[in-house]
Parts: structure tokens; sequence; C-alpha cells
């Protein structure tokens, strides 16, 4: 759900300020408050098998990590809560502040659709032009519904879609030398 109020731009301290409850998380794009409420376990699932082989590539190369449902804090008005995210070891020690957040790009982001066009326009456009803008390098959109993966990949200084991956296609990465997957391994049986 969306909370714009002409001329109201929302900030990280309004969050702070705004009653807890744990099956809503707010996150804001450009001044603009979201409220997401907690996602469908199936939403969860593909969350945790893409973390997972991600982790488990970064396990074995020791280039970096990846992080499930990290708070991403690029500005007052851009605080966002990506669904997985990849970032270099490098990079993390740039980004991350002492409470855990990261507070720039990480490498790849990755995001799962949940129902309702509200929701996808909010993953397909407006965090698709934060990411860009934000810098992030890659950037991924997982369809649990019909079982398909858009890259978007930096292409001058921009993100741009570069593939649509159906099943047993294979996703690859610049970023992530070696790593592999079948598309169909993201999604439960």
């Amino acid at each position: 759900m969306s909370q714009a109020i002409e001329g109201v731009r929302w900030t990280i301290h309004d969050i702070e300020v705004l009653p807890e409850n744990e099956w809503t998380r707010y996150e804001i794009i450009n001044g603009e408050l979201f409220a997401v409420s907690h996602p469908h376990y199936l939403h969860q699932q593909v969350c945790g098998r893409i973390s997972i082989k991600l982790d488990a590539w970064s396990n074995t190369t020791g280039l970096g990590v990846a992080i499930f449902n990290p708070g991403v804090i690029f500005s007052e008005a851009d605080s966002v809560i990506p669904d997985v995210v990849w970032v270099s070891r490098e990079r993390l020690a740039q980004i991350v502040d002492e409470a855990g957040h990261l507070t720039g790009a990480p490498e790849l982001v990755v995001e799962v659709l949940s129902p309702g066009k509200q929701n996808e326009l909010r993953d397909q456009a407006a965090k698709l032009k934060l990411y860009s803008v934000q810098g992030v390098s890659e950037y991924w959109i997982v369809n649990r519904f019909t079982q398909q993966v858009e890259v978007y990949r930096r292409e001058k200084a921009k993100l741009a879609l570069v593939a649509t991956l159906l099943g047993d296609d294979e996703i690859t990465s610049p970023l992530l030398p070696g790593f592999s997957c079948a598309i169909s391994g993201f999604f439960p049986e």
C-alpha cells in the first residue's frame, strides 16, 4: 500500500515513529512511503532458495556474501528492504554502518514479485529506477507465478534488461564468476 500525500515526502526518521507491527515493513522510494505486508510463504521459499544458492557460491569463492532481507538506506528519502542482495567483501566494508544497514548499492539486488499491480509496479518501475540511479550493477526480478527471471545489468550508466530466463535456462553473471543455476532451481516443485 502506498501512502502518497501530495507535498509530503517521507524520510527514514518518519518510519522510526510509525507504530511497530511484525506483519508490516516500510519502504521509502523518492520520499513516497510503501507499507509492505509480510509475504506469502512461497515468496519466502523462493527468496530462501536464491539466497542459499548465492550463499553456497559465496562460501566456495570467498568473494562476497548473500544477505536475506537487508535494510538498504540510500538516503533519508530512499530506504528499501530487498528480498536478497549479494555484495562483494570489499564493497560490504565500504557500505555497512554500525547498525548493520547497507548505506550504498550492493552489486546484485534480487526482488521476488508479490501479487498485485501496485507491488509489480514498485519492483518493475520504482525500484528499478532507484537501483539504477544508486549504482546497482545487476538486478534480478523474479516472478514466482510465471517462474521466470528478468535480468537487468548496468549498461551506459543505467540498468537495462539483458535476458528473460525460464525453466532450464541457466542464470550466470559477470559479477559471480563460475556461478550457474537453472532457473527451475529457484522455485519449489
